[in-house]
C-alpha cells in the first residue's frame, strides 16, 4: 500500500518530508527520509539504547553510496549544506534521489529501488530486534555488467537530542574480520561496522554543516551537525547477488543478511497473526498499523522484574511515559492479541507506584522518574479494566488489588501538587503555581500554558470510572466493593457541578483560581467514552455532538474550540511559539479513540463511526510512514506536525478500529 514512484521520490519536497522509522525493541531505531537527507538531528542508521529503552545514542548517521557501472558514476545520497543556502541553483548535492525508481514500506522496513543506466539495485533496512543492530542490505535485481557499490560511513557518537562540532569525538579504528572497531572511549560500546563482501579502507575526515532543516522550522538553535568520515567500501556486485552492511554495537552480530531479514519478517508475520486471531483478517492499511504498534513496545527491566516491558510514547525523541502508556495499552496490546505484553506493562508499572501516583516519564538519562500527573494513576485503573475485560486473569486482579486500594486510599488522604478528594463534593482536585498536572501538559520555564487548576472534567470522569471499576474488581474477587460504590456514588452527584447548563456542554475546569472555566475542549469526551460514565444519555448526546461539530478534524479533535480568543490553528515555530499553542486548538490524533467510543455509546452506528476513521488511511503515506502522527494544525489542511510516529495515537486508532469490529458483530 505504501509505494511510490518517482513522482516522490523524485521531488525533493516531498521525499524529504515522509520518514521512515524501523525499531528493535529495546528503545534504540534507525530513522531517515525517503529522499535519504539528513532533515533532524534524531536521524541515523544506528540510534543505540545503551541504558534500555533509554541512554539513546547516534551511532551511524548514514551512508553515502556511490555506484559505478558501465563507465559511469550514480549517486546514490543526498546531503543539504548550510554552507550552500545562498547559492545557486540549490542546497542538495548530489541529486541521489534522482536515481530513486521506487520507494517502498514492507512491513516496517523500507525498500529503495535505484536505477543505475540500465541497472537496478534495491536497499533494504531493517534491525534486530532485542540488539542495537542494524542492517543495510543491497541487492543488484539487474544488470548487463556487474555493478560497483562505494558506500561511505558517516559515524557520531552523541545523545539523540543534541548534535556534533567536527573534533568533539576522535575514535580510534581497529581493522577486524569483516569490517571495523571503532572504539570511542572506554566506559561506552564500541561500534561495529561489518561487511559480508567487499574491502574496507579506513578513513578519518569530518564533513562539516549539514543541515536540518526540520531543526530550523522547529526553531531549535542548533541547525547545522558534523559528522565524521570513518570508512570506505569497496564492493562488486553481479546480477543476483546481495551485500550487507552492519552496523552493532555487538562484537558478533549475525552476519547472514538474508537469514536476519528472515527473523523480521517471521516476527512481523507473527505480530499480524496474533491480531487476526483477535479480530479475524486485517487488510492492508491495519497491517501497517499493528506492525507500527509493535515499534512502541520495548523492554524495561527492574529489580523486581528483569524482563518487564513498557511504551516509547513516540519516535524520534520521546521516552515511556506513564500517561501515555496506560492510555495506549489497549490498542497496542490488547487488540492485538498480545495481552501477555499489556500484562507485562501493567506489572512494570505497578513497581514504580508512589503515594498513589504512577511516574510521568522516565528521564532519558535514568534518573529519578518524574511523578508529576495527576491522571496516570487514574488511566492505570481504565488499562486494568480493559485488561480484565479481555482476559477475566484474576490471579493477576488479585495481585494488583492492593496497589489499586493503595492509590484510592492516598487520592482520598491527598498525595504530591495538591492532588485531593475535596471532602465537601468528593471530586478531585488538584493543582499548584507553577506545576502542570494534567495531559495538557505545555511547559514554557516557568510558565504552565494551560495550567487547568482546580477540579478538571476528565480528571473526575476518570476518578469516577476508577471507583466504578473497583466496584467491579471487588465483586469479581468476591470481596466487599460497598465502600467504593457509595464513593462512587457521591462522586456521580458531585460531577452534576460540571453540567454548564446555557451552553449545553462540560465546564473545562471547576473551582479553579478565576472560577469555572467554559472553554471547550475535549476532555469532557471522556466524560462520555470512558468504561463508566458520570452523564445521563441526554446530556452524552449533547456533549458528543457539540465536540463533532467545533472540534472534530480528519486527524482527531482541537484542543479548543476555533471561536475562543486563545484559538491558534497553525503549530510551528520555536519552543516557545511551538509550546504556546500546543493544547490551544492544535489537533491530537489520540483523541480520535475517546470520540469513536462516545459516537459508538450515543449513536450506535458503526458504519457512521468507521467513516471517521478513513482518513487515516492516507495518512499512513503522508508523514511517518505507515503510522499516525502525533498531532497536526488545527486549521485546513490539517498538516502533520510534531512526532511522525506517535504510540497513542496509533494505539486509539486501533482501538476504534477494533470497537468498530465488535460493534458490528452485534
Amino acid at each position: 500500500m505504501i509505494d511510490f514512484g518517482r513522482d516522490v521520490t523524485g521531488r525533493i519536497d516531498v521525499s524529504a518530508g515522509r520518514e521512515w522509522l524501523v525499531t528493535n525493541g529495546i528503545g534504540g531505531f534507525a530513522m531517515g527520509t525517503i529522499a535519504g537527507v539528513l532533515t533532524r538531528r534524531y536521524h541515523g542508521l544506528l540510534v543505540a539504547a545503551l541504558n534500555p529503552p533509554l541512554g539513546r545514542k547516534l551511532m551511524l548517521a548514514k551512508l553515502d553510496e556511490t555506484v559505478y557501472y558501465n563507465n559511469q558514476y550514480y549517486p546514490l545520497y543526498i546531503d543539504q549544506w548550510y554552507g550552500d543556502l545562498h547559492e545557486e541553483p540549490g542546497l542538495y548535492k548530489p541529486n541521489g534521489h534522482f536515481n530513486i525508481e521506487r520507494f517502498r514500506l514492507v512491513g516496517t522496513t523500507p525498500h529503495w529501488t535505484y536505477a543505475c543506466g540500465d541497472a537496478l539495485l534495491n536497499k533494504r533496512i531493517w534491525m534486530q530486534q532485542g540488539e542495537n543492530t542494524t542492517y543495510i542490505q543491497y541487492t543488484m535485481l539487474r544488470g548487463s555488467a556487474p555493478l560497483w557499490l562505494y558506500p561511505k560511513a558517516m559515524i557520531n557518537f552523541r545523545d539523540y537530542h543534541k548534535t556534533t562540532i567536527a573534533g568533539e569525538i576522535s575514535p580510534t579504528v581497529e581493522e577486524i574480520d569483516h569490517g571495523l572497531k571503532i572504539n570511542f572511549d572506554d566506559t561506552n560500546p564500541s561500534l561495529y561496522l561489518f561487511h559480508s563482501k567487499g574491502d574496507v579502507y579506513p578513513q578519518d575526515e569530518w564533513h562539516e554543516d549539514y543541515y536540518l532543516s526540520l531543526e530550523e522550522f522547529r526553531g531549535m538553535p542548533d541547525v547545522v551537525e558534523d559528522h565524521l568520515h570513518i570508512a570506505d567500501f569497496v564492493i562488486e556486485l553481479n546480477p543476483g547477488e546481495s551485500v550487507t552492511m552492519i552496523a552493532s554495537t555487538r562484537p558478533d552480530p549475525n552476519l547472514d543478511g538474508t537469514a536476519a531479514f528472515g527473523e523480521q519478517q517471521a516476527h512481523e508475520a507473527r505480530i499480524i497473526a496474533l491480531a487476526e486471531e483477535v479480530q479475524g483478517p486485517v487488510d492492508e492499511a491495519m497491517k501497517h498499523m499493528v506492525v507500527a504498534a509493535d515499534q512502541f513496545i520495548v523492554k524495561r527491566s527492574s529489580p523486581q522484574n528483569q524482563n518487564g516491558h513498557s511504551i516509547i510514547a513516540g519516535y524520534p525523541w520521546f521516552s515511556d511515559w506513564g500517561r501515555d502508556t496506560m492510555i495506549s495499552i489497549p490498542g497496542l496490546t490488547l487488540c492485538n492479541g498480545r495481552a501477555d505484553i499489556g500484562r507485562s506493562i501493567l506489572h512494570t508499572y505497578a513497581q514504580y507506584v508512589d503515594q498513589g501516583m504512577l511516574p510521568n516519564r522516565f528521564p532519558d538519562e535514568g534518573e529519578i522518574p518524574e511523578y508529576n500527573t495527576a491522571d496516570a494513576s487514574l488511566w492505570y485503573f481504565q488499562a486494568i479494566r480493559t485488561y480484565m475485560e479481555t482476559t477475566h486473569d484474576l490471579d493477576f486482579l488479585r495481585e494488583i488489588f492492593p496497589v489499586l486500594e493503595d492509590i484510592i486510599a492516598w487520592l482520598q488522604k491527598g498525595t504530591r501538587y495538591s492532588i485531593k478528594v475535596d471532602p465537601v463534593d468528593t471530586l478531585l482536585y488538584a493543582g499548584e503555581e507553577g506545576i502542570q498536572l494534567t495531559w495538557m501538559d505545555a511547559k514554557i520555564k516557568d510558565w504552565v500554558v494551560t495550567p487547568r487548576t482546580g477540579k478538571p472534567v476528565e480528571i473526575n470522569a476518570l476518578w469516577y470510572n476508577a471507583l466504578m471499576s473497583m466496584v467491579h474488581f471487588a465483586k469479581w474477587l468476591g470481596r466487599d466493593g460497598k465502600s467504593y460504590e457509595i464513593l462512587a456514588a457521591r462522586v456521580k452527584a458531585g460531577f452534576e457541578r460540571f453540567w454548564c447548563s446555557p451552553e449545553g456542554y462540560c465546564y473545562d475546569v471547576i473551582d479553579g483560581p478565576e472560577g469555572h472555566d467554559i472553554s471547550l475542549r475535549p476532555n469532557q469526551l471522556l466524560a462520555v467514552s470512558l468504561s463508566h460514565s458520570p452523564l445521563n444519555a441526554d446530556r452524552q448526546k449533547m456533549v458528543l455532538d457539540i465536540c463533532t461539530r467545533e472540534l472534530l478534524t480528519s486527524h482527531g479533535l482541537r484542543t479548543l474550540a476555533p471561536a475562543h480568543d486563545d484559538y491558534a490553528g497553525r503549530y510551528g515555530g520555536d519552543i516557545r511559539k511551538r509550546d504556546s499553542v500546543y493544547h490551544q486548538g492544535t489537533v491530537w490524533g489520540w483523541l480520535i479513540g475517546p470520540f469513536i467510543a462516545a459516537h459508538l455509546r450515543v449513536y450506535k452506528d458503526p458504519a457512521l463511526a468507521r467513516s471517521y476513521l478513513d482518513p487515516a488511511l492516507t495518512h499512513l503515506n503522508e508523514h511517518g510512514l505507515g503510522s499516525i502522527s502525533e498531532i497536526f494544525d488545527g486549521d485546513p489542511p490539517f498538516f502533520p506536525r510534531g512526532c511522525p510516529a506517535q504510540a497513542w495515537s496509533v494505539a486509539e486508532y486501533l482501538r476504534a478500529w477494533c470497537m468498530i469490529r465488535q460493534a458490528e458483530k452485534k
